[in-house]
């Protein structure tokens, strides 16, 4: 690639089905096996050929300053930049607010899920562009890619009638040239080309592959979303079983009894609680005469006397006295009767 790679991150959503969380919080800094959406998406960005001159461009919304504290924080070796999308009128409307960064090689991910996938390839790509996909058994939920015999994409699908292509396309995608996808985002907004009143990025490919655009698909090894609740859960047992694991560590303590997998933070204070199986728990957390499984904690979190599963647990707050699910935001506090 002749010039550096960029990587646009969509996440000017307002997230609000993991409400309460988002009150205060972008979606994309929830935690799931001891680190952000965020985080475990730079992970995989990482991989990229010649990482250290890959920049990113963040467009941001809602409580977007967190998401540009939180990089000059944990990662201030990186090269970011950020736009705000001051109105919600679609992927390809955010796009464009950073259109002076769309020119040469881009990839762009939608939304703040988790994906893992092997980016080596770039560094000899001749394809025009590239559309990752996961397969499924049931489409009809997801926007497909459609491809021909020859392995070309002729079309993207939004919720398909039928089976016949059951390639989901996880919201990730690599473009050689930056400004042929800017100017088919200008000519979808001049012919005001929209889907449920916004600019969608499939709109804009369309135009693109009306015009010969050359993608192919291809295929994640994981795809993890990020979206509610439950999913936030289920991509933290994944991770967990997938490396995350830090239960030999953790088991280190005293008066607790640890079933793997689990991540808690070495500076998490537990005593005489049981703690996992897929519990993450963040840093400077206390944990006191408790049972929790399958569960969240994020950092400053204090549970005591509480038997708990299947909850997310917000910065600071406070769980006393409770048994079930609790789904708690940041510096709240519950407690039992």
């Amino acid at each position: 690639m002749a010039e550096p790679l960029k990587i646009f991150i969509l996440i000017a959503g307002f997230g609000t089905r993991m409400r309460p969380h988002t009150w205060s919080r972008p979606k994309a800094l929830i935690s799931a096996a001891g680190d952000t959406i965020i985080g475990h998406m730079l992970q995989m960005v990482r991989q990229v050929p010649d990482s250290e001159n890959t920049e990113l461009i963040f467009v941001v919304g809602y409580l977007g300053d967190s998401v540009r504290r939180y990089m000059q924080s944990e990662f201030p070796q990186v090269k970011a930049h950020f736009f705000e999308q001051k109105e919600l009128l679609g992927q390809s409307h955010a796009l464009v607010q950073a259109r002076e960064f769309l020119h040469g090689p881009v990839i762009v991910i939608l939304g703040d899920a988790i994906f893992e996938t092997d980016f080596s390839q770039l560094s000899r790509e001749d394809t025009e562009a590239i559309a990752w996909v996961k397969p499924v058994e049931d489409p009809r939920r997801f926007g497909v890619a459609a491809v021909n015999s020859e392995g070309w994409v002729t079309g993207l699908i939004e919720k398909p009638g039928d089976l016949a292509n059951n390639l989901a396309v996880v919201g990730m995608y690599y473009f050689k040239r930056g400004e042929d996808l800017l100017a088919a985002i200008d000519e979808q907004m001049q012919k005001g080309v929209v889907t449920k009143k916004e600019f969608y990025l499939a709109d804009a490919i369309d135009i693109m592959l009306k015009k010969g655009l050359k993608m192919r698909t291809v295929v994640v090894d994981e795809w993890l979303d990020a979206g509610l609740p439950e999913a936030v859960l289920e991509t933290n047992r994944r991770l967990l079983d997938k490396g995350r694991d830090n239960s030999a560590e953790a088991g280190k303590r005293s008066g607790v009894a640890i079933k793997p997998p689990v991540h808690i933070h070495a500076s998490t204070t537990i005593e005489n609680s049981t703690i996992g199986p897929y519990v993450s728990v963040g840093r400077d957390s206390v944990i006191r005469n408790s049972n929790i499984e399958d569960s969240i904690l994020e950092s400053n979190v204090t549970v005591e006397d509480s038997t708990l599963y299947g909850s997310l647990l917000g910065e600071r707050s406070q769980v006393r006295g409770m048994k079930g699910k609790v789904n708690v935001g940041d510096d709240s506090q519950v407690s039992g009767g």
